[in-house]
């Protein structure tokens, strides 16, 4: 049986590769293992751990190396520390392949270290654009790192291609998200409300904003823009996730946690889970932030996103996210826009630009299928 190793640090992450786990723990061909890092492990940031384990997963190794720093220097050491806890780990594993998702900094040591063990990495998500954080440039070095790629559309395919990878070993499966929203059993609004202790409002928001690593405005500013302009929104529900490990995340805690406490109709949660974040995307009104789950997931439910400044920029969008940039004024104004009775009765009839499912599935009968002993070495692909 071939060893398949899945690397996951954040709950958003975890979140995507669900069933891709389940597919290969399912596998008579396939051996989980499962290595958890970064977020997962800090008490800080939910220790959402505890909830693979809960989905009925073992994990393998547990792979310490978030610093209690979040600047440059802080997330430069982390990396540092978790290539040598990765190579430790692999060694002891000494998995046939590797599985990882998107553009973390833990992504970028798990991959440098299997790139020097000679170990084969199936990348997903690859070929994607943000053009506003520093993930833009762990993604591509990632892809480059890696032997097998699994992309949402045509266009990430045709990116990843010209980076010089083959394209017998670039495969468009669709977007992970859509599996998630139709997989999960979604609660009823009333479950909801008793599972997350919280009461619905006529109107709701779902906010999740995380670090602008490579803003020339601070985070903590953009923040602030972002809590103005909730402000003038007094009626309205509003539901927080809290922000992930970057640059600068710590001090954005701290004013989301100052704004909840100032207002009733806010809270905020350390992680929700996939269930209960996905069942509040399906409630509420809008969804606010500059996280990709506003543009990869909330387009299935025809539930409009105002993204906020550069973080998603390049990506792929769907008709139901509207664009805004960083100051109070346009973010108000976006989500007016997005509100506004003639732009929800536009999206009755969109799609998502993911696919309509099943990316989870395809990717386990590709790794089923191939002869991963043959991967490591490939020549560069030239278009010319």
């Amino acid at each position: 049986m071939k060893k398949i190793c899945v690397i996951t640090g954040t709950r958003a992450e975890y979140g995507l590769l669900r069933w891709v786990i389940e597919g290969i723990q399912q596998s008579n061909t396939l051996k989980l293992q499962l290595l958890a890092t970064g977020m997962h492990l800090s008490p800080e940031f939910g220790m959402t751990v505890d909830c693979i384990e809960k989905d009925g997963f073992k994990v393998d190794r547990k792979v310490e190396m978030l610093l209690s720093s979040d600047t440059p220097v802080g997330i430069a050491k982390s990396t540092g520390l978790a290539t040598i806890s990765m190579a430790d780990a692999f060694n002891e594993l000494s998995p046939d392949l590797i599985v990882l998702l998107g553009d973390r900094f833990e992504l970028l040591a798990a991959s440098t270290a299997a790139l020097f063990a000679k170990i084969p990495i199936a990348h997903l998500h690859g070929g994607e654009k943000t053009e506003g954080a520093y993930d833009e440039a762990i993604r591509h070095s990632i892809t480059k790192m890696s032997h097998l790629h699994f992309v949402a559309t045509e266009e990430y395919r045709k990116r990843v291609i010209q980076l010089g990878e083959d394209p017998k070993r670039v495969f468009n499966v669709g977007g992970l998200g859509v599996d998630n929203i139709q997989k999960l059993n979604l609660l009823s609004l009333e479950d909801l409300e008793k599972k997350i202790d919280f009461e619905f409002r006529e109107k709701n928001f779902l906010i999740t904003f995380h670090p602008v690593t490579l803003a020339k405005s601070t985070s903590e500013v953009q923040m602030q823009e972002l809590l103005n302009s909730l402000m003038e929104f007094q009626d309205f529900g509003l539901i927080f996730t809290m922000p992930n490990s970057d640059t600068d995340g710590r001090i954005l805690f701290k004013m989301i946690e100052e704004f909840c406490l100032n207002n009733v109709s806010a809270k905020c949660y350390l992680s929700l889970g996939q269930l209960n974040y996905l069942s509040c995307m399906k409630y509420v009104d809008v969804v606010i932030g500059n996280s990709s789950s506003g543009l990869l997931e909330a387009p299935s439910f025809k539930v409009p996103t105002v993204n906020i400044g550069d973080r998603q920029k390049g990506r792929l969008k769907a008709k139901s996210v509207v664009d805004s940039l960083s100051s109070s004024k346009e973010i108000s104004k976006a989500i007016e826009h997005a509100m506004s009775l003639k732009f929800k009765e536009s999206l009755f009839e969109s799609k998502s630009i993911y696919g309509e499912g099943g990316a989870s599935k395809k990717v386990v009968d590709f790794i089923e299928q191939i002869a991963v002993d043959k991967l490591v070495k490939k020549e560069f692909y030239d278009l010319y």
